[in-house]
């Protein structure tokens, strides 16, 4: 599939150029002694992760962060560099975890002994960062478990190469007290002793939010697809949008007025409305809405018309007239912010970008060139 072929109906283009920059900048943020561990869970947030995976490693990162086995998989690839699988990986998964150099996340005293018991089957040791559930209550080992937590420490083939915590980020008081239940066992664990390896606890916002909370990593995922912190100013443009989503016009026709638009509409049209049908519907990753937002094409903006459908889409192009069947057209980017589009859909914006669907091809470019192309079909086409 050439690039012409990719852009016929319904595309994502991603800029690779800002990728990288999103990466650069949050490493000055962070400062020397702070490793970036970029997240790559959900496919890079839809954006790609064996792409991603090789980009972010040429930039210098050592290690990425994923939430299931099999995305560890890609990554290790990809690339070869090491994953950190951040959510559960199964009874059934372990041996395979262990022969691959996955770095598994232990977070209860049973999953541990498990783990430990593949490693021992293979004799190869389970590399392992410890979680502790300081106060999000979703993974992790509860901080007073201390027995529990030390057994990990125990079991003759782990080996605890980190220790981490993820942040609620509901306010800075409650972050404060998920620190200091953080840092407490920590300090308990080294009165014993114990290496407690790479110290982690921030995410994209926790980044910019809480300096001090940094420790030897920080986990960005959102921020290196353009999502700007909430409470953050980015008035330099520090967090940019690498991608824009993108569809084209099918037909273009007059409806009447008195007529329906689509499935489900109870409201008639008020007046006659020159209706453009788009290539592209909820089935790529467009919410369901229901006259609701807007793209931009040609000089200006059309509203959504209608509610959304699986692959195709309306919208009202009767004030612009020099709108043509063929015409490109953008759902996100050129204007059309991740921020507008979370609040047409009601959609949270890692999720907008992690829903764009598969059949969509991913346009890579640098320098303003297109660099490569993924389709279902194929792993990469090199242009």
């Amino acid at each position: 599939m050439d690039g012409r072929q990719a852009r016929a109906r319904c595309w994502l283009e991603i800029d690779l150029d800002i990728v990288a920059a999103n990466y650069r900048e949050a490493q000055r943020i962070c400062g020397e002694g702070v490793q970036v561990i970029p997240v790559l869970k959900a496919n890079a947030y839809g954006l790609g992760a064996a792409r991603l995976s090789r980009l972010l490693a040429e930039a210098g990162a050592k290690l990425f962060a994923v939430a299931e086995l099999n995305e560890a998989l890609e990554v290790r690839r990809a690339c070869g560099a090491d994953a950190l699988v951040l959510g559960m990986i199964a009874a059934e998964q372990m041996e395979s975890a262990v022969r691959s150099g996955v770095i598994a996340t232990v977070y209860d005293r049973d999953q541990a002994r498990l783990l430990n018991e593949a490693a021992r089957r293979l004799h190869v040791p389970a590399r392992v960062h410890i979680k502790l559930d300081t106060g999000l209550h979703r993974l992790g080992f509860d901080p007073d478990d201390l027995p529990d937590i030390l057994e990990v420490f125990d079991l003759p083939w782990l080996r605890v190469e980190g220790l981490y915590t993820h942040l609620a980020l509901r306010e800075d008081e409650a972050d404060a007290a998920q620190i200091a239940r953080f840092e407490a066992v920590v300090a308990a664990l080294r009165r014993d002793g114990r290496h407690c390896g790479m110290l982690h606890a921030c995410d994209s916002i926790g980044m910019v939010r809480h300096p001090r909370f940094r420790f030897d990593a920080v986990r960005i995922g959102a921020w290196l697809y353009g999502v700007v912190p909430s409470r953050y100013p980015n008035g330099n443009g520090e967090c940019r949008l690498p991608i824009r989503l993108m569809t084209r016009v099918a037909q273009i026709r007059w409806v009447h007025a008195g007529e329906y638009l689509g499935y489900d509409e109870e409201h008639p049209l008020a007046r006659d409305r020159r209706i453009a049908t788009l290539s592209a519907g909820y089935a790529d990753g467009y919410p369901r809405v229901n006259n609701t937002g807007e793209v931009a094409l040609r000089s200006g903006r059309a509203p959504i018309a209608g509610l959304l459908c699986m692959d195709q889409m309306m919208v009202d192009v009767t004030e612009l007239p020099e709108v043509r069947p063929g015409d490109p057209v953008t759902l996100l980017g050129d204007g059309i912010s991740l921020k507008e589009w979370s609040a047409w859909t009601g959609c949270h914006r890692n999720e907008l970008l992690s829903r764009i669907g598969p059949r969509v091809p991913r346009i890579y470019t640098r320098s303003g060139a297109v660099e490569s192309i993924m389709t279902m079909e194929s792993e990469e086409y090199l242009c």
